[in-house]
Formats: structure tokens, C-alpha cells, sequence
């Protein structure tokens, strides 16, 4: 289990965050920055940082909502439309990346769901320090956060029921880092938007999240190790 800490933001203020450190043998490890859906950073945000802290990785899910937690979508949606996405961009994540960074290896990756995920498009456009990115079923606009502009290596999965992150949106952004250069790892799985979220039943595909998860760990232990 982790605990809750504050860090440092870039200009000088803080932000809550949930950290939970790998142990074992003593060994340096990586970091990944787990960046919340649009419920707020809830128990199973947590415990995704958990799962990654038995996988051998410092993990740290960045509170960007300030305590706001809920389950109903349109308070949910409420929160996210009023979330100052730059500032989190380049003030919580850039935070996280940097506490992590002088915990570990050095080797930080970002990584998030939904509105994480496109976070996570925006943290490898913009902040500096990351060293991969893996972005599950979230898309930013180009204009934020151009994924032609990634410079570092990028794992995605989408969804191919995904009525946000279409299969058209998914095939734009690949093409996007294609055309710049870019080899991005896409996959896409028979699954419905949120596949990997273990408490929403409704949409939750076990198998396709466990695959999804090995791919993950993956490579994330080839491009932080």
C-alpha cells in the first residue's frame, strides 16, 4: 500500500499526490506517473500505483482534481472540463516527473486512462524528463498536444468500440507520429471504452486488460530499466 505526500510543482507550490515505491532489494527503480480518469484520483487509480509498485517501479498518481472524487458521470465531466489542462501539464505531471526522478534511476514514464491518457500525450509533447509514455484510450487535441511532436518512445490502447477515441481518431494519431518519424506501439483490442477499469463492470474486459497490462510492464521495463 502507498501513502499520500505532497511535492513540489515547478512554481513552488505543491500538489497532493499517491505514491507507492517498489521494494525488494535496495535497487534503483524507474518511476511512472499514473495520471487519474475523470473520476478524480479514486481507489482504483491507487491501486493501479500499487500494482506497478509490485511490478518493481516507483509510481506516482498526481491528485488533479485537489480531493474531488466522484462517481457520477456528469460531475465527472464537470471536473474535467474545468481542469486547467496546461497547468497540469506542465505543473502537477512536471512535478510528479521530477519528484520521481530523484527517487529512483532517473528513468520516469507517464502513463493514464481516459483523460490521463490524453495527459500522458500532452506530458510526452511537453515535459521534460519523460522518458516514455504509454496513453490508454485518450486522445488530445492537436492543438495542445501534438502527437506528431512525441519524441520518445509511445505505447497506446484504444478501444475499437470506443465511441471518443474512435478507431478514425486512433488511425490520425498513428499516422500523425508515422509521417514525423515515429514508430508508436498501438494496440487495439475488441473492448469498450474503459476496458481496463476493474470496478466498472459494465464495461471491464479481463482478458483484454491483462493483456494489456503485460504489454505495459513490457515496455515499460525496456525503455526505463
Amino acid at each position: 500500500m502507498g501513502q499520500l505526500i505532497a511535492f513540489n510543482r515547478p512554481d513552488g507550490s505543491t500538489c497532493r499526490g499517491y505514491l507507492a515505491t517498489a521494494t525488494g532489494d535496495g535497487k534503483a527503480r524507474p518511476g511512472v506517473v499514473v495520471i487519474q480518469e475523470w473520476w478524480g484520483l479514486n481507489d482504483q487509480i491507487c491501486g493501479v500505483a500499487d500494482r506497478f509498485a509490485r511490478a518493481g517501479f516507483n509510481a506516482l498518481a498526481p491528485d488533479l482534481f485537489q480531493g474531488r472524487v466522484t462517481q457520477a458521470p456528469d460531475e465527472a465531466s464537470h471536473l474535467m472540463n474545468g481542469l486547467d489542462f496546461p497547468g497540469a501539464t506542465h505543473q502537477d505531471i512536471r512535478g510528479a516527473v521530477d519528484y520521481l526522478r530523484t527517487l529512483g534511476n532517473g528513468r520516469v514514464a507517464a502513463m493514464g486512462f481516459c483523460m490521463g491518457g490524453a495527459l500522458t500525450i500532452a506530458a510526452a509533447v511537453h515535459v521534460p524528463g519523460v522518458a516514455a509514455a504509454i496513453c490508454f484510450y485518450g486522445i488530445p487535441p492537436a492543438d495542445f498536444a501534438d502527437p506528431a511532436k512525441i519524441r520518445v518512445p509511445f505505447q497506446g490502447h484504444f478501444a475499437n468500440k470506443d465511441d471518443w477515441c474512435t478507431v478514425a481518431a486512433v488511425d490520425g494519431l498513428a499516422s500523425a507520429m508515422r509521417s514525423a518519424g515515429q514508430s508508436p506501439d498501438i494496440h487495439r483490442y475488441d473492448a469498450d471504452h474503459a476496458f481496463f477499469n476493474e470496478r466498472r463492470g459494465e464495461v471491464y474486459d479481463a482478458a483484454c486488460a491483462t493483456q494489456a497490462w503485460e504489454r505495459t510492464v513490457a515496455f515499460l521495463q525496456q525503455h526505463t530499466a
